[in-house]
């Protein structure tokens, strides 16, 4: 796109028009961020031009992605879903920030159309962003040239003060995404002032270091917006930042460049003012004048004609594109084993993901730089951008924040890993995936105490905990490599992110092959006719209890065992599934972790009282009461 200056006038109105619905939301709605809207207006109304996108067909898979990564300019995102053709009505706009309405204070994936991800805290769209292109590029590499689209990402001072900015960019300018455009909004505010109270490093240059080509623009400047987005999207070496110069609350009388502009209602006497210092009329409110409407729209018309133009040019690739895209999870074969085995879950779950790869083409995903503990290798599949897997190097934070991306794209079912007790960085990542319900499956070894030697900082303790808290998002916790089996065959039929806790230690094999009582969450292993105690365990736990069920008997004591995988998917289970796992027996629940949760079951809990220390894992298992005599006690005070 080249405007030229006889565009500049309608240009301006178009600008001064997405300036004031913003404004006009955001004092409706008394709440809201003006600063940002009005600030990007002029991008925005010129970009508006450069992209490719078809609100007609809003999942066309080689649309252009954008992604704001600040969700705090909701405002501006809704106001241009509206003007763009979306379904985002007026009558919506009017209700920003209102109860069931489609315009939140923060766009949601899958609850207003158009927004291609929810980001959520500051610098996760930076990395979603990246995810995205990292998901073009592949697609590029598997379908070619039918996949030629752009990832724009507007970003502004907190974004790239995030850490996760730094972790994906620095893996973006690694992967050379020239497919890759981040527009940062520099307007030196935030919400305590100035930014030069908190940052003073060259964003240039360290985007530059990076392996970014960097462009500088005024950007209020319509002609030479103009002319940086075409230089940027004709670049095919690097992802593009482009440095956007502008000024918060533009045009806003009184109070532009100003922090008090950033999250709070300008004002009606600001607002009128304003817009008749633009030559609209102060008391118009959610004015669009039709000249404006019908600029902004053929937007959606030229999407619609680029659209059916590719599908025309591209009848045969498309075929294929849609069968990559219907996963058929019925011609995995998965690996099986014996019982009495001995197998650490993290081994029998690489042998899972190699079988779910071999028969799922979008099935992708990689380890931040433990691969080879994690066991998350996909044998002769290949690297990035080439291959599935995917070497995100050490950068959980952003790790998780891609994955979602790559889930968003339309085409992947990602899969993420590293140790359990590094989850807490990917724990944005997650809770962002939990509310979209986005179909990501993490992987995290090393577990509980079991890890050993490596001490206290590298065992998880209150992790499940807060996972399992955690809506929406299943945690399995596998007892054994074929409850694994059977736990994977459940998430991959569900809706949502899952979860894969997994051993470091060897485990024996006790739970029956082709196990679909997994599906329960919760399930009787071993049955006992008029058992006086339940022993209520998951994960490496699980053998402990059936050990200790038969010291119990040859005592007299009668108790059964009950193997939970997965915690969030029993509770939802009703009344009478749970009465009759149970009957009327005492609960005594067994696991290696700060978990609290059981008590929802249990009359009594055995578990981490604190952190765990260092020495072989057997040590530490007998050291913190996680033994056959210890539970035996247990039982007899509860009995």
């Amino acid at each position: 796109m080249n405007i030229s200056k006889q565009d500049l006038p309608l240009l301006s109105k178009m600008s001064n028009t997405l300036k004031f619905l913003c404004a006009d939301m955001v004092q409706s709605a008394n709440s809201g961020h003006p600063g940002v809207a009005m600030g990007l207006s002029d991008v925005m109304s010129v970009l508006s031009l450069h992209l490719n996108i078809n609100p007609k067909n809003p999942t066309w898979i080689n649309r252009d992605r954008l992604v704001f990564s600040g969700g705090h300019a909701s405002s501006l995102v809704y106001a241009l879903l509206h003007l763009w053709g979306f379904d985002v009505s007026l009558e919506d706009l009017k209700a920003f920030r209102q109860k069931d309405s489609k315009t939140p204070g923060h766009p949601e994936f899958g609850h207003t159309q158009g927004v291609e991800i929810t980001t959520g805290p500051l610098g996760q769209g930076v990395a979603n962003a990246v995810g995205f292109a990292m998901g073009a590029k592949y697609a590029q590499n598997q379908f070619g040239e039918m996949i030629n689209h752009k990832v724009y990402c507007m970003c502004g001072d907190g974004d790239l003060q995030e850490g996760i900015s730094y972790e994906a960019s620095s893996l973006a300018g690694h992967l050379g995404l020239d497919n890759l455009i981040l527009i940062y909004d520099s307007n030196h505010i935030t919400i305590e002032g100035d930014t030069n109270i908190a940052i003073s490093e060259n964003i240039k240059m360290r985007f530059e270091a990076q392996g970014f080509f960097v462009l500088e623009c005024d950007g209020h400047d319509l002609l030479e917006i103009d002319a940086i987005l075409s230089q940027a999207k004709t670049n095919q070496t690097k992802p593009v930042l482009i440095i956007m110069h502008t000024k918060i609350a533009k045009d806003a009388i009184g109070l532009e460049g100003s922090a008090k502009a950033h999250g709070a209602p300008l004002g009606q006497e600001v607002i009128e003012k304003s817009k008749v210092a633009l030559g609209f009329d102060a008391q118009k409110e959610f004015y669009i004048p039709e000249d404006v409407m019908l600029r902004f729209r053929n937007i959606c018309e030229k999407g619609v004609c680029a659209n059916k133009i590719w599908e025309d040019t591209y009848k045969e690739k498309i075929t294929e594109l849609q069968a990559y895209q219907n996963k058929d999870f019925s011609k995995i074969i998965y690996p099986t084993f014996e019982k009495g085995q001995k197998v650490a879950t993290r081994v029998s779950n690489g042998k899972i993901l190699n079988a779910i790869s071999s028969a799922v083409a979008g099935f992708i995903g990689g380890s931040a730089d433990l691969s080879p503990s994690n066991n998350t290798g996909l044998d002769q599949a290949g690297d990035f951008p080439n291959g599935k897997n995917i070497h995100f190097g050490i950068r959980e934070h952003s790790m998780g924040a891609i994955s979602n991306g790559l889930a968003n794209y339309g085409l992947y079912l990602p899969f993420c890993a590293t140790f359990f007790v590094f989850s807490d960085y990917l724990s944005p990542s997650i809770r962002i995936a939990s509310i979209m319900n986005a179909k990501v499956f993490y992987i995290f070894t090393h577990d509980s105490i079991g890890v050993g030697e490596d001490g206290a900082t590298h065992q998880p303790i209150e992790q499940l905990s807060h996972f399992r808290a955690m809506p929406n998002l299943s945690v399995y916790r596998p007892a054994d490599a074929n409850e694994n089996v059977a736990c994977w065959k459940d998430a991959l039929e569900r809706q949502g992110p899952s979860m894969f806790v997994l051993s470091r230690q060897n485990l024996e094999v006790c739970t029956p092959e082709d196990n679909d009582q997994v599906k329960y969450g919760g399930y009787i292993l071993k049955a006992r006719e008029n058992a006086k105690i339940t022993l209520l365990a998951s994960g490496s736990e699980v053998s402990l209890a059936l050990r200790s069920a038969e010291k119990l008997e040859e005592m007299g004591i009668i108790a059964q065992v009950i193997s939970v995988p997965c915690l969030d998917i029993l509770l939802k289970q009703d009344k009478t599934y749970i009465k009759n796992l149970f009957k009327d027996t005492k609960i005594l629940a067994i696991e290696a972790a700060r978990s609290y949760e059981w008590y929802y079951f249990a009359d009594d809990v055995l578990m981490m009282e604190g952190f765990g220390s260092s020495a072989k894992g057997d040590e530490l298992f007998e050291f913190y009461g996680f033994s056959e005599e210890n539970i035996i006690k247990r039982v007899k005070a509860l009995c």
